[in-house]
């Protein structure tokens, strides 16, 4: 696929039109750049801003910094560079943002990057662009299914969710570089995509690649499948919507007389509604969540996350718990 495939791919997602409004996320990155360019070519540049994000964590960090201003210029798009490291605000230029990092490191600048991106966004009026790849759509799922029960592991990242928008999802990684050679634009390599330490390092070179050499169209047929559950999903998410009927609570008795299937995903729904956040294995407790109605009285239950169920009268209902102490993980969910 070269440089008019692509653009033909992203032009029939309908995601960038001319004139409208959009933040680019740059890391300098192939994606990131090709993701740029197109923005520019869509929408035209005095309505494309860019965002980027030096953490400070990596040497190459400052060069990445300098190409996007580069690039940026070269493009006539405004940019936006937040520093978002341990060291001391610079006394001018760049902007300062994010507490100091905990927990899982790039979850922690994943968050940062949102909310740098929300802000600019919101300032712009515009939407926000993530350079999300079909080669990132894979690893997504992949490493959810390993990592999570439940269907959403398999339905990976939508191509639309609020400002977010991914005109990338249906072209590879391997293309968005074709793209930028074809078109003279340079882009810059992370060397912490190559770091082993990484969960989706492993995902990439291991598992994605030992796929391949099962079948040449195993990635093909990955995406494929998640588009086909993504359509089934809104039909099932229906079904749960007319049992509960717009209620953040349901009967025991009504949820014992469900099919287990409709009854687990009742469940995870009012479970994701009070938490803010999906929960799948709160559907993997309808059986334990039955058994404390029978004894009668007021029970309480942790369902994982921030998702509390509590049983009184016959009724369930689900409330939000605080936040627990962050957890030290390599795993790494880049969307």
């Amino acid at each position: 696929m070269g440089a008019d495939e692509v653009l033909a791919t992203v032009r029939a997602s309908g995601l960038l039109q001319r004139g409208q409004p959009v933040v680019a996320m740059l890391s300098g990155g192939r994606d990131s750049v090709c993701l740029l360019d197109l923005a520019v070519r869509f929408c035209g540049p005095e309505h494309v801003g860019a965002l980027h994000l030096n953490y400070g964590l990596r040497e190459e960090a400052d060069g990445d910094e300098r190409h996007c201003v580069q690039l940026c210029k070269r493009l006539g798009v405004e940019l936006e560079v937040v520093r978002a490291s341990r060291a001391p605000a610079p006394a001018g230029g760049a902007r300062r943002s994010g507490p100091e990092p905990s927990g899982n490191l790039q979850a922690w600048a994943r968050e940062v990057r949102y909310a740098e991106a929300e802000r600019l966004a919101q300032k712009r009026d515009a939407l926000i662009a993530a350079g999300h790849t079909a080669s990132d759509q894979v690893e997504t799922i992949l490493y959810r299914l390993a990592a999570s029960p439940g269907r959403r592991a398999l339905l990976g990242m939508p191509a639309s969710e609020g400002r977010l928008i991914r005109p990338l999802l249906h072209v590879t990684r391997e293309q968005t570089g074709a793209y930028c050679q074809e078109r003279g634009l340079r882009w810059r390599d992370d060397s912490s995509n190559e770091d082993q330490r990484y969960a989706r390092t492993r995902v990439r070179h291991d598992l994605v690649a030992a796929l391949r050499a099962v079948h040449p169209a195993a990635q093909a047929n990955v995406l494929r499948t998640a588009e086909l559950l993504r359509a089934e999903t809104e039909l099932l998410d229906a079904l749960v919507s007319e049992e509960l009927g717009g209620r953040g609570s349901i009967t025991l008795e009504r949820l014992e007389a469900l099919p287990a299937a409709l009854a687990r995903m009742v469940v995870v729904r009012l479970a994701e509604d009070a938490a803010g956040a999906y929960v799948p294995q709160a559907g993997e407790r309808v059986e334990e969540l039955i058994e404390l109605s029978r004894r009668g009285g007021r029970h309480e239950l942790h369902l994982g996350g921030h998702a509390g169920a509590v049983i009184e009268g016959g009724v369930l209902e689900m409330v939000r718990l605080p936040a627990r102490a962050p957890r030290e993980s390599r795993g790494d969910a880049r969307d």
